[in-house]
């Protein structure tokens, strides 16, 4: 028989710990098409010039088509109602009051509508508006994010959120190449007007010391440009695990040229050319902006372009299992005494001299009927004899 004590809550001590873990995402797993997973569920109607699209796409770390695949995070973009890219293209308003679109600015209600589902899910308002700063938006507008590139990584990556200043994303702000799919030929052609030279990194560098909190979106950082950490480009909602751009500041505003799905025209493509903000961005369906921002503003190689690290939180219960001198220095064992019932470690004659003694292998913890909850194994046998005054931790994490 093994031997008990009763354990008092005096040894049983409630701790939580975070363990952290690197995330990074490469280049092809964004831009490559086989990468992407297209939902398409938008119709505008039936024949020959209908537009179907998704409203997000998610990226896989390979081919989706894999049982081996693993979600990374979901792009989408949205419009602010009231902002200037959505109020311009606006034509009027029917009796009840909902907003009406010309044909050439398809999926207006659709790119309205994602903006206020995260408004109302970070914000705790779906007619709330993004700005970066978070609480500190410039009177005239410049802060506001009234175009915005949302990314939601998945919470097998994000655990319990994301851990302060280790965000940083890599994107070429201006492009000069076009993109195209299997489904629905695209041949956007860049010419850029004042592009900006090259990659820039956007990260949340600084954010741990100006710690912001939405009442629904949990701790709130700022994106800026890690060129210069004055100009802030977005927002990181770090429990969330949802990152949002001002499309704006972080893409140079370039002339596209090149053919994009529309329903006005005479055929399923029709020619295009004009800003990327507020031309492409309300003119474009939601899977041709999607499309050209992942294939033409992440390079196209194996290396890193946006990585992170996350918290997992962990809840530890710490059990104190304490033996002093003169407990369990005997054995469970039945092999511990002989079949007279002597204790073998003790030569015959010498029981008042010699003491017995015992080796710690295993340690369970029972409930108050006696029934075995866990068991703990020790990575060695520890010795235990009458000099002997020992402490286990026993360490059990959920």
């Amino acid at each position: 028989m093994a031997t008990f004590k009763t354990i008092s809550s005096a040894d049983i001590k409630t701790t939580q710990s975070v363990l952290n873990q690197l995330v990074d995402f490469v280049e092809e797993d964004i831009s490559g098409s086989a990468t992407r997973k297209k939902y398409q569920v938008f119709l505008t109607s039936s024949g020959d010039n209908a537009i179907t699209s998704s409203i997000y796409q998610t990226v896989y770390d390979q081919n989706f088509t894999l049982q081996t695949s693993n979600e990374l995070f979901d792009m989408t973009y949205g419009l602010y109602a009231l902002g200037t890219s959505a109020t311009g293209s606006q034509t009027s308003t029917d009796i009840n009051g909902k907003r009406l679109y010309s044909e050439s600015s398809p999926m207006m209600r659709e790119k309205v509508n994602v903006y206020r589902q995260y408004a109302q899910l970070l914000l705790g308002n779906a007619d709330g508006r993004f700005s970066a700063p978070f609480s500190n938006a410039a009177s005239d507008g410049s802060d506001n994010l009234d175009e915005a590139l949302f990314i939601s990584f998945k919470r097998l990556f994000v655990r319990d959120g994301i851990k302060r200043e280790t965000f940083a994303i890599k994107m070429f702000q201006s492009s000069s190449a076009g993109h195209s799919t299997e489904a629905n030929p695209q041949n956007i052609n860049i010419t850029a007007v004042n592009p900006a030279s090259g990659s820039a990194i956007f990260t949340d560098v600084g954010s741990a010391t100006s710690i912001e909190r939405s009442a629904t979106g949990g701790d709130v950082g700022n994106i800026v440009n890690a060129a210069n950490t004055s100009e802030t480009v977005g927002l990181m909602f770090y429990q969330q695990g949802i990152a949002i751009f001002d499309m704006s500041k972080v893409f140079s505003n370039q002339i596209i040229t090149g053919s994009i799905a529309t329903v006005g025209s005479s055929a399923t493509n029709a020619n295009f050319s004009g800003s990327f903000i507020p031309d492409f961005v309300t003119s474009a369906s939601m899977d041709d902006v999607i499309d050209h921002i992942a294939s033409t503003r992440f390079g196209s190689g194996s290396n890193t372009t946006l990585t992170f690290q996350n918290n997992t939180k962990i809840n530890s219960t710490l059990v104190y299992c304490r033996a002093t001198a003169d407990e369990f220095n005997f054995s469970s064992n039945p092999t511990y005494t002989n079949s007279e019932g002597r204790v073998r470690v003790i030569n015959t004659g010498q029981e008042n001299i010699e003491k017995s003694f015992a080796f710690v292998t295993t340690i369970g913890l029972y409930d108050a009927n006696e029934e075995l909850l866990a068991v703990a194994k020790l990575s060695r046998p520890v010795e235990k004899n009458d000099e002997k005054d020992l402490t286990f931790r026993v360490r059990l994490d959920f």
